[in-house]
């Protein structure tokens, strides 16, 4: 009988990362959604770009699939945050942000 891994961690479960994302890894199950289900890459490519199997892809998205109020919770807090960060000059979203060196 195989064993099947818990290949994704709840973010309450977490100590790296506020969402759910892939064991040992900073990649959200949010950001497998986005990358194949909204832009329509592969599993496998997927996989292969951030080095991971195909069935953690799967599994990302099979979480994202069967926790459907937990997800919809994930992308109100981060358009909340996005908000926020339109708001506050302070609050950086991204490399655009930081200042020239």
């Amino acid at each position: 009988m195989s064993k099947q891994m818990n290949t994704v961690v709840a973010g309450d479960e977490s100590e790296i990362h506020d969402e759910p994302h892939i064991r040992d890894r900073r990649i959200t199950v949010s950001h497998i959604h986005a990358l194949v289900e909204e832009r329509g890459l592969d599993a496998q490519t997927v996989a292969e770009r951030f080095d991971l199997t195909a069935a953690a892809v799967y599994h990302a998205l099979a979480y994202y699939h069967d926790h459907p109020e937990k997800m919809r919770a994930v992308e109100e807090t981060r358009r909340e945050r996005h908000d926020a960060a339109a708001d506050d000059p302070r609050i950086v979203t991204g490399p655009e942000d930081l200042p020239d060196s």
